[in-house]
């Protein structure tokens, strides 16, 4: 089986419809997705009402903590991020805010675990940003692989048995084979607010007969999603960002 895994879309619709298009013909056979359906962008209702079609047919959608923030709090956010979320929770619906508030924030599955943030308190929202985080994800998970997004930036690390912490730099060229001798937690990057400097959406497609995993990068209409930010009122920034991907 063939699981596209695509995490924050954060309204960008755009964006989502452009992955959605190349999971397709990257010949998926599941999907999903791993939070923040909304915040930042322009387009929460359209995103929600995509995430909650996709789940009634089979997908797992997980919360998020900016779905969790528009659902009940703003939480520690900073400026930009608290406008968004306002501005978000008011373009929605009380049965969409609830539908957010209630999504779960981990799924297990097989030997696959899939969360937004972390194994280690889900709820706490770390970031899975070097060997030191990953070591407290794997002390809080028994799952072969693991799958996370949270941090917007692609990243692989692994788990020997005894304990040692290998990162990976993901290629999007060429799919890495995920030994079974070894724990992984892939983190996948973002859909709709790509932070690693390069602005094309990324998202990752897993074999699980092969087990082999491939980082995928897909190109959207920037210029329109950062024109619909812009025509809402939000904070420049939150456009400016998608063209360089930061």
């Amino acid at each position: 089986m063939h699981i596209a895994i695509l995490s924050d879309i954060h309204a960008n619709r755009e964006a989502f419809i452009a992955c959605l298009a190349a999971t397709e013909t990257a010949g998926a056979d599941r999907l999903v997705i791993l939070g923040d359906i909304v915040g930042y962008g322009a387009d929460p209702v359209w995103c929600l009402d995509k995430a909650r079609e996709l789940l009634a047919t089979g997908a797992v959608v997980l919360r998020g903590n900016h779905d969790e923030a528009v659902a009940k709090s703003t939480q520690s956010m900073n400026l930009n991020a608290r406008l968004a979320v306002e501005w978000t929770r008011n373009q929605l619906s009380a049965e969409d805010r609830v539908f957010l508030g209630h999504l779960p924030m981990q799924v297990a599955e097989e030997d696959r675990l899939y969360v937004h943030a972390s194994a280690n308190a889900p709820e706490a929202w770390h970031y899975m940003l070097d060997a030191d985080d990953a070591h407290g994800h794997f002390l809080h998970c028994d799952a072969a692989v693991s799958f996370c997004g949270h941090t917007h930036q692609p990243a692989l690390f692994s788990a020997s048995p005894a304990g040692k912490i290998t990162t990976f730099t993901p290629d999007a060229a060429e799919p890495i084979p995920l030994a079974p001798q070894r724990q992984w937690l892939a983190v996948m990057g973002s859909v709709g607010q790509p932070r690693d400097g390069n602005p094309a959406s990324a998202w990752a497609l897993y074999d699980t007969g092969s087990r082999e995993l491939r980082f995928h990068r897909t190109a959207y209409d920037i210029e329109a999603a950062a024109a619909k930010v812009r025509k809402a009122g939000l904070p420049e920034a939150l456009a400016e960002r998608l063209y360089g991907g930061r």
